[in-house]
């Protein structure tokens, strides 16, 4: 099968086992990098070595027809931030690899969401790609459990594990896999996540802030700590009785701030100023 391959560096993995499978891929699509989820040097640098070209701008109707002069046979999605145009003129199949146990989870991150809703498992899906994301019928999918202790860069670590198991098996069946694909029933988008989303509220319990802190991740939460914007990289948060008032600084050392929450206290280990 020879396949052109649209992700990121999360999604190595799965490229590296499609081509453990045999498949020959002839052109890598990515996006330019802006932060540690669109990092791509390690994917870049894989389709250098093999000599793959590599297009780092939207893919468009033009670049899906020029495929076909390469004898593409298909194009594989892992993670790309922009919506891929009509593929059937001009490949023969086109399928995506979601970071979720469809139609659960249907929108652009629901990682987060799935932390913070406290699900027990989790999973990748591979579905056809439709013109509504998250949509196509699906081919198989790679499920995994989640716990109390999972955070944003395990989970991130489970997928990238799980999605590289699913890719060589919906690679070793395909043509059963696709003919015998699932159509989805009604599912459930989540939309992306906001800035309140990731705010840390010093009236709501250490229970919820602890769940925050661990569902973004380096992605980053946000506190208002004296009437300064702090972006929060690592922290933590505990349930203790106290006297203090909520949002009260009670301790510094270093670098870290433990302020006074509801019913415990949150300590901010990793922050910097926005």
């Amino acid at each position: 099968m020879r396949f052109a391959f649209a992700g990121c560096d999360r999604n190595l993995k799965l490229f590296e086992m499609l081509m453990q499978a045999g498949w020959q891929p002839v052109k890598l699509f990515s996006v330019p990098e802006v932060n540690l989820l669109s990092s791509n040097k390690a994917l870049v640098a894989l389709a250098q070595l093999k000599k793959i070209p590599i297009q780092l701008s939207r893919v468009n109707e033009h670049e899906l027809a020029a495929l076909k002069d390469l004898s593409c046979d298909m194009l594989v999605v892992g993670s790309y931030n922009w919506r891929i145009p009509d593929w059937r003129d001009s490949l023969s199949f086109a399928i995506n690899f979601h970071p979720a146990p469809l139609p659960l989870g249907r929108g652009p991150y629901p990682q987060v969401k799935a932390i913070l809703d406290q699900h027990p498992r989790w999973a990748v899906t591979c579905h056809k790609i439709e013109h509504e994301f998250d949509t196509g019928a699906i081919l198989d999918s790679e499920n995994f459990t989640l716990d109390e202790y999972d955070t944003h860069e395990s989970l991130s670590i489970k997928l990238q594990m799980a999605e590289g198991r699913l890719g060589l098996r919906v690679a070793l069946n395909f043509m059963h896999l696709w003919q015998t694909a699932n159509e989805q029933t009604e599912g459930e988008y989540w939309p992306l996540f906001k800035d309140e989303d990731r705010t840390l509220d010093v009236n709501q319990s250490a229970h919820i802030i602890k769940k925050q802190l661990r569902a973004f991740g380096f992605l980053e939460c946000i506190a208002h700590v004296n009437q300064k914007r702090l972006f929060v990289k690592a922290g933590y948060a505990w349930e203790e009785p106290h006297t203090y008032q909520a949002g009260q600084v009670v301790q510094t050392s270093g670098l870290t701030l433990v302020i006074a929450c509801k019913d415990g206290y949150i300590a901010l280990t990793d922050w910097y100023l926005g």
